[in-house]
Formats: C-alpha cells, structure tokens, sequence
C-alpha cells in the first residue's frame, strides 16, 4: 500500500510516499480502508520532532474510512462499516490504517469521508473545551484566538448554539470576514489591534469569562489581561510555538484558573468517545455545526499541505484523500 512516511525530523520535505506492506489487525483491532485523513497541527509537532515519534513512522492521528477486515475479540463493528476516528495512534496518512476497535466512532451514512475526517478530532476536541473546564452557558463571553481556522470556526458554530457571546482574533481582515459570517459577535484583527484592549473594551471594561487557546506563544501571556477576574483559560495547541513558562502566582491577583486540553485525555473509555462523537454528527445533520474545508489534497501532496497549515494562511479545515 502507499503510505507518507517520516524517516528523519524535519520540514515539510521529510514526508515520502513509500510503499509498504499493508498492515494486519491484531486481536481488538481493525483494518480500515482510509478515504480521507485529516491534517492538523499535532501532526507537524510530530513531523519536526517537538513530540518526539519512534523513527520512521506514517503521521497522521485523523481519519475515515471503511471497514476492510475485524481481528480476534471485535464484535462492536464488522467489515463493511463505515467509521471515523482521531486522537489516539498514528497512520491515517496512507492508503490503509489499523485502529483498536474501542477508538472508532461509526460514520452516519449522511457524512461524506470528507466531512468525517474534517470534523471527527476538532468537533470533539470543541466539545470537551466547551463541557469539561469553564462551563459555557447562554450569555458567557468566550474569546477564541484563530477564529477563521478550521477548529475556530467549529468553535464558533458550537459557542453561538450555547447562546454565548463569540469573539474572535484573526491576522487579517478577509478572515475577520469569515469569522463573521460564522456568527461571531465581535472579531479581533491581532496584527492591527490588541487583542486583550479590544476584549475589555468589547465586555465594558470586566474582559472575558473564557478564553480558548490553541497558538500558544504569541497569545499566552495576553491571554491573562484579557481575561475578567476569576476567569478561566484553557490550552489546547500551540501553533505559534511553547508558550512562556508562567510564575503560578501572577494568577493569584485576579484568581484566574489556567488548564491545559489534549483531546485523548477526553475519550478514554468508549462511552466517552461516542457521546461526544454522536453530538459532533448531531451538529454536522441538524445544520447547527458547519464545515469549512479550506482545500482537499491528494496523500502524495502532504507535504503541501504541511507547508499551507503552517503558513497560518487556511480558513478552515485541510484533508487528504487517497483515492482508495
């Protein structure tokens, strides 16, 4: 089978197609024919060796598919099915992929492969930001930083149907755009303004209850002038790079609480998984959760793809397809 492989950390050129042997389900697992993967900032962390992978490796923790064939022990899905999953393994960056059966969520029938690799790990990673820390209800003020990416705008969709006041930073105007159409009540453009002044004043002068984070370095620290007293942050990514580290007691003068988010923390068991699947797809069917597929590439263009979300220049969500 084809596959992008990593043999070394490095830029976007490390990925190679290669071809090897197709993998074999083990007892509890399965074999999936992918048909479509989704691309995310965990895979580039991983490429670069940020997060240190096992040499060499397929990327890729994102995917949908079809079921090709079940190992020992696996009765809850069978060959034929259609599924999706993220968040925990690696390969979906190639032709075949083998996943445990617990991490798989079935794929209703009314979501393309494309949609369901877009939407299954930042639909989910949405949903455990919005139930798990701060707990966001009608009238909260939650600001949300790349508000016009793929993740940003879900968020957006989800914050506007809690009835929650959406702002949003972007890096220009046509995104600031985009942002808008997605419902957010105020939009930020950082390079132009800052964003914690722009909070505050937005919010009369009290800042926001909740802030959303998934860039990091440039936005951490601010994150706190933004934020009202006894507010809330949570991290979740760190696109522009580690944040600073932060003395604990520089919380204590507005009794700010900070947490940190990893979607594979959040569907441990598979209750836990398919409650927030099945509310991901609810969305996505009753029309209150859109889908922004920025650009589809074929497996061979990863590493295009790589250098597009690095850029910071997507709005919304880049996938491969392998044409299996």
């Amino acid at each position: 089978m084809k596959a992008m492989r990593i043999t070394a950390a490095g830029d976007p050129s490390v990925l190679q197609l290669q071809d090897i042997p197709q993998p074999k389900p083990g007892p509890g697992e399965v074999l999936i024919r992918v048909g479509a993967s989704g691309v995310n900032f965990a895979d580039i962390y991983m490429r670069k060796g940020a997060v240190p992978v096992p040499l060499p490796f397929t990327p890729g923790i994102e995917g949908s598919g079809t079921v090709e064939a079940v190992g020992d022990g696996v009765s809850d899905v069978k060959p034929g099915d259609r599924v999706a999953y993220a968040g925990r393994g690696l390969g979906s960056y190639a032709e075949y992929d083998v996943m445990k059966a617990a991490q798989l969520a079935p794929l209703p029938k009314e979501v393309s492969f494309e949609d369901g690799a877009a939407v299954i790990l930042q639909g989910m990673t949405a949903h455990y930001l919005l139930h798990e820390f701060y707990r966001v209800q009608r009238g909260s003020t939650v600001l949300v930083h790349a508000a016009a990416g793929g993740m940003g705008l879900l968020l957006v969709h989800w914050l506007k149907h809690l009835g929650a006041v959406a702002i949003g930073t972007v890096s220009t105007e046509e995104k600031a755009r985009i942002a808008r159409e997605a419902g957010a009540d105020h939009v930020i453009v950082y390079t132009k303004q800052d964003f914690a002044e722009e909070a505050k004043k937005f919010t009369g002068g009290k800042g926001v209850d909740y802030v959303i984070d998934g860039v990091g370095k440039t936005t951490f620290t601010k994150n706190l002038d933004a934020l009202r007293h006894r507010g809330w942050a949570t991290v979740f990514g760190m696109a522009s790079g580690p944040a600073e580290p932060l003395a604990p007691n520089s919380l204590m003068t507005k009794s700010i609480t900070i947490s940190g988010g990893a979607l594979f923390n959040y569907v441990v068991t598979r209750d836990e998984l398919l409650a927030r699947a099945r509310d991901v797809f609810t969305g996505l069917r009753e029309g209150w959760l859109k889908l922004r597929i920025d650009r589809a590439f074929p497996l061979e263009q990863a590493a295009e793809a790589h250098r597009l979300l690095e850029s910071r220049q997507t709005t919304g969500k880049l996938i491969l397809k392998t044409g299996v």
